[in-house]
């Protein structure tokens, strides 16, 4: 069985072009990308050491050894982190992740006085997992109409990847499937794990679990979004993470004119100022 890093290292090395490194093409191979032998080079390292890491059998790969995986594969700051967070998580030293309580879902009244403040503009409060536990009524008049407040306990990750109205609100739904997936290694524990794989990984498919286990780090980039009402809306966002909370408040503005013509109308219709989901 295979681990999380195990399974990043093998992902890089199989999305790498040998090219791109400068290495020359040693004719056609049955999988696509770098060959081990050329990262285990590149790294400093033995193949049979390198095998053994993406296979899941050594756990505890060295600070200097996960330095050198990175540089060989020419990570970006981003997916070097990654790569460091998975190898901590993987090798123990995060065990007490592992025992953590499930993510909170009550929101505090100074965070709820900030989206208040924050009214009528797009802001929601979010935890580890997606479920979208509090929001403005600017976020509902732009996300409930596609459907993602539906139910007593909305979760944009459920949406994502169950709700097929979600293909055709997020304009780029690939990008924003990545995005989720990524997002749920951020702060594992045994609940979060649990509620991933039982509940979510067989609605969800195998589209899920492979995005899951790919580890793309996401780039982020302007959110799409096709409202219902025939608006397009290009939206920035800023994200205040609450360490404490291990929640965060999101902030999506509009990135251009339009747009922001769009937001203006369509907050026009919302009638309520603030949503809290217990």
């Amino acid at each position: 069985m295979g681990t999380p890093l195990g399974d990043f290292v093998r992902a890089k090395r199989d999305s790498t072009q040998p090219q791109s490194l400068g290495l020359p093409e040693r004719g056609r191979r049955r999988s696509p990308g770098l060959r081990r032998v050329d990262l285990a080079t590149r790294a400093g390292i033995s193949v049979e050491y390198l095998t053994r890491i993406e296979q899941g059998r050594d756990r505890n790969p060295s600070v200097a050894v996960v330095n050198a995986l990175a540089d060989a594969l020419v990570l970006g700051p981003p997916e070097r982190d990654h790569l460091r967070y998975l190898a901590k998580i993987t090798g123990g030293v995060c065990s007490a992740h592992s025992r953590a309580a499930p993510p909170r879902r009550d929101v505090r009244p100074s965070v709820r006085q900030t989206l208040r403040l924050l009214e009528p503009g797009l802001a929601t409060v979010t935890n580890q997992l997606g479920d979208i536990l509090a929001h403005t009524s600017g976020y509902a008049a732009v996300t409930g109409a596609a459907g993602l407040l539906d139910g007593d306990s909305p979760n944009l990750t459920r949406y994502v990847f169950t709700d097929p109205r979600a293909r055709t609100f997020f304009a780029d739904w690939d990008a924003v499937a990545d995005e989720q997936a990524f997002d749920l290694w951020r702060g594992p524990s045994a609940e979060s794990f649990a509620w991933f794989t039982a509940h979510l990984a067989p609605v969800a498919g195998p589209d899920f679990t492979r995005r899951l286990h790919g580890h793309t780090v996401p780039q982020r980039g302007v959110l799409r979004l096709d409202h219902p009402a025939g608006h397009r809306l290009n939206l920035l966002r800023e994200t205040l993470e609450l360490p404490a909370d291990a929640q965060q408040v999101v902030v999506l503005l509009p990135a251009d004119g339009r747009t922001a013509q769009a937001v203006d109308h369509l907050c026009g219709t919302a009638r309520t100022r603030l949503r809290v989901i217990s």
